[in-house]
């Protein structure tokens, strides 16, 4: 069950995504120096990983390493328990906040696959310090580099004389700068060929755009195949994504190399279950009632970002599509979900798609590429 109000949020934000891109030009100093933070290999323990290395704007801002199912940190041999997401269009997530209807809760917004942080400078904090990631033992490793580096004079242009003294001031700012480039229409471009689809509706042109594949992927991503109930498609710019959170049924990853960490990091090792928003920690969300959920993502760029999912178990969208529609279909053979409880019964699983179909959605899928 999905909350119906939610429909009303997506189209506030598309105007919103209308009247914050129609006047984006060239990038703000704020912005300008949120990209040199973002490109910042030095800013890791030891030195070569950036925000970049996980999300790389070739991948459409995602892994570039599409062969591991979840990103490997700086130092050698030690991964992450989950497939980094798109940092492209990650801005248009509100924060993580909460909605009722008919006494049910529903969590949507915030950041992260289990939405632990609030907002996207709030995220922008955490691979930083993250022993599995950027692996800086302390946020003055992070702000002593930033004092040296050539844009040091850029940072305090932006933000003050001084700003860099303090270290917990200055680390806040390097995260609200990185957050401001990932706002940036260098980061969301709305380039697809969709978009040009989008800004032709209407007139003669758009029906030569989408092939008559595509035109087909896209009726049954509205219509049958249910994927427009959590990806809505509506709106000038729409981002894919209602930006909720759902248990997809996905099985264990074998493959994760997070099950083989050492015990300081993974204490349960190949036992590992990932909980997802009801193992995020956060104060006043019901554990066992968000059990597994994860949070929906943004389709745009999928054609660039595999794996797919939170632990990267689907190496394709041929496989993915085929999951969405047939996981409830006993005869596929499907591992058990890694969390079988919370199971979204109601949008997917046993959707009667044929082949000529399951091609379709993905054809239209790729449609959602910038360029």
């Amino acid at each position: 069950m999905k909350w119906t109000g939610i429909t009303t949020l997506i189209l506030i934000l598309s105007l919103t995504a209308l009247t914050t891109t129609a006047s984006a030009g060239d990038l703000s100093p704020k912005e300008e120096l949120g990209k040199l933070l973002y490109f910042d290999e030095n800013l890791s323990t030891p030195k070569g990983q950036s925000c970049a290395s996980c999300h790389d704007p070739e991948f459409g801002f995602a892994d570039p390493d599409q062969n591991l199912p979840v990103s490997q940190g700086v130092l050698p041999r030690m991964f992450g328990n989950r497939n980094s997401p798109s940092a492209a269009y990650a801005s248009y997530s509100p924060d993580f906040t909460h909605a009722y209807e008919d006494d049910q809760i529903f969590y949507y917004g915030g950041q992260f696959w289990d939405g632990r942080a609030d907002n996207l400078i709030e995220q922008a904090k955490g691979p930083f310090l993250n022993p599995l990631e950027m692996h800086n033992p302390n946020k003055v490793t992070v702000v002593k580099t930033i004092r040296i580096s050539d844009y040091a004079d850029l940072f305090e242009e932006v933000y003050g004389s001084g700003s860099l003294n303090n270290v917990d001031t200055a680390y806040d700012y390097t995260a609200e700068a990185i957050a401001a480039y990932e706002s940036s229409k260098e980061v969301n471009k709305f380039s697809s060929k969709y978009d040009e689809y989008l800004a032709a509706e209407g007139t003669p042109a758009a029906e030569d755009i989408l092939s008559e594949e595509e035109q087909l992927g896209l009726e049954l991503f509205d219509g049958k195949a249910l994927c427009s109930e959590c990806h809505p498609s509506s709106g000038t710019e729409p981002v894919f994504t209602d930006f909720t959170y759902d248990n997809l049924g996905v099985p264990r990853n074998p493959d994760n190399p997070f099950y083989s960490l050492p015990k300081a990091f993974n204490p349960l090792r190949s036992a590992y279950i990932d909980l997802g928003l009801g193992g995020s920690g956060r104060a006043g969300v019901d554990a066992d009632a968000e059990k597994g959920k994860m949070k929906v993502p943004t389709l745009r760029n999928i054609g660039k970002t595999a794996p797919y999912t939170h632990n990267g178990y689907f190496t394709n969208l041929e496989d993915l599509v085929h999951f969405y529609n047939t996981r409830g279909v006993e005869s596929e053979g499907w591992p058990a979900p890694e969390v079988e409880e919370n199971v979204n019964i109601e949008e997917l699983g046993n959707l009667g798609l044929n082949d000529t179909e399951e091609k379709a959605i993905v054809a239209f899928l790729n449609t959602l590429d910038d360029r």
